[in-house]
């Protein structure tokens, strides 16, 4: 891996400018400094949230759809064992307290209150 230096200086009087000093590390086997591939990287992880955005939407509708179903037939809008489930399966997949939090953000978004 081997650093460019640029060089930018603005001149006052003048209002001229020229290139500053600055460090980009270059990986030389890719052909792009570590700017470029943290950009790259950012925009995948931008991609991965919109992606994660839509199915958490598909989520809510499906819930939503159950609980019409459930209110319609008599029931309750909410089924506190299969919420148990998906806690447990969170937080089994991604750890007991990060997970269970996920999962009640979850759950929460799809209970339909506050929507």
């Amino acid at each position: 891996m081997s650093t460019t230096k640029t060089r930018t200086t603005a001149d006052a009087v003048t209002g001229t400018t020229a290139d500053a000093v600055t460090d980009q590390a270059v990986d030389p086997a890719a052909g792009a400094t570590t700017a470029d591939r943290i950009a790259g990287a950012r925009r995948r992880i931008d991609e991965l949230d919109a992606r994660i955005v839509a199915a958490i939407k598909e989520r809510m509708s499906a819930s939503d759809e159950i609980q019409q179903i459930r209110i319609t037939d008599g029931g309750r809008r909410v089924d506190l064992a299969r919420e148990m489930d998906i806690l447990r399966t969170y937080g089994d997949a991604l750890g007991r307290e990060p997970g269970t939090r996920l999962a009640m953000t979850l759950l929460e978004l799809c209970r339909g209150t506050g929507r």
